[in-house]
């Protein structure tokens, strides 16, 4: 009777995991599913209707159509950054001043737009494909003399997701003609009156938090989100670089708090010959990325390799367009190709 119910056991079970996870199952394997999709024809619209609303909403191009092959294995995505800073920031760095923002540039600039708005001020120009919005001339509090004008300037942040808003402020005499042709300084002419309006944007988005991140966005803004300020990226030798789109005073500034806030040594450093010279082992992982008691178990086989320290030079190399940041090791016979990779990633993982 024992050996009987077992194998009816064994024999339902068998069933019931073909039932669920077999070739017909409810929750069988669909990786490869894609290959047999069938390739049907478009929509055709009656020629008296209009049809400017149907658009492809994922185009392949059309030479890989034609030959392309299967995934050996399904590409996997970019992993979501665990370290962003969400609000509102206001950031200063030599005199300069600006928003920090957890919102693309498409989801800022209309918002930006209502802001005027509803302070009734109207705008002289405005271009959401460069991020730029000038209002109109103004009259402020009891200044009989002079007429007033802002620029607002979107840009994205360091990384893909965030916007940098900065705000100049220029002043006219108002017993002179208005200017036909606009010269905006590099510097507010009130930096008093441009911190007031720098504060009002960044409270009136602050209060905005939960709309923004779920809002529509500009779709002419959206062509700024292409280029972020800093991005991985290779350089004519091969090698990985990271290219920050900032100025060398900028640029200096940030990789050095990167540095200090993944907590790399700094053993040495040169402003004017730009370089910092660090002592690296590695990135090492925060305590919530380590996995539990049964992930340790089961992977207890295949912990990574613990590296020994190795001195690195971090420099910083300044063209027309980028500052490029390169990462060699000081000791060429005991470079580590990696570990000076892994410092790159470390470095712009925490560019804030």
């Amino acid at each position: 009777m024992l050996r009987t119910s077992l194998l009816i056991v064994s024999l339902l079970s068998l069933n019931a995991c073909n039932f669920l996870a077999g070739e017909n199952g409810i929750f069988r394997d669909r990786g490869g599913s894609y290959t047999e999709a069938e390739v049907i024809p478009d929509m055709q619209v009656p020629a008296e209707l209009d049809s400017y609303t149907l658009d492809q909403l994922y185009v392949i191009p059309a030479q890989l159509a034609a030959d392309a092959g299967t995934f050996e294995e399904i590409p996997l995505p970019k992993p979501i950054e665990t370290r962003r800073r969400e609000g509102v920031v206001l950031q200063q760095l030599s005199g300069t001043t600006w928003i920090l923002i957890d919102a693309t540039p498409g989801q800022v600039w209309p918002l930006v737009r209502d802001y005027w708005t509803e302070l009734q001020i109207a705008l002289d120009y405005e271009n959401p494909g460069s991020g730029i919005m000038e209002t109109s001339w103004l009259e402020i509090g009891d200044d009989a003399d002079n007429r007033h004008k802002y620029r607002i300037v979107i840009e994205p942040g360091l990384h893909a997701g965030y916007s940098e808003i900065y705000v100049t402020h220029m002043q006219d005499l108002r017993s002179e003609p208005i200017p036909t042709v606009l010269s905006w300084p590099e510097q507010s002419d009130d930096d008093a009156l441009e911190m007031e309006v720098m504060n009002s944007i960044s409270q009136y988005l602050a209060d905005r938090n939960d709309i923004y991140q779920a809002s529509s966005a500009s779709l002419l803004a959206g062509s700024i989100e292409a280029a972020s300020k800093a991005n991985l990226t290779r350089n004519a030798e091969g090698n990985q670089v990271l290219e920050l789109r900032l100025d060398y005073n900028r640029a200096w500034v940030q990789v050095r708090q990167a540095l200090q806030d993944a907590q790399i040594d700094i053993i040495d450093s040169n402003r004017d010959q730009s370089f910092f010279n660090v002592r690296f082992a590695g990135i090492v992982a925060e305590e919530e990325d380590r996995p539990g008691f049964f992930g340790r178990l089961i992977g207890r086989g295949d912990q990574d390799e613990v590296r020994e320290p190795q001195d690195f030079s971090v420099r910083l190399l300044e063209s027309d367009s980028a500052i490029t940041v390169v990462t060699e090791a000081l000791d060429s016979s005991a470079g580590d190709a990696q570990l000076a990779t892994d410092l790159l990633q470390a470095i712009n993982d925490n560019l804030s």
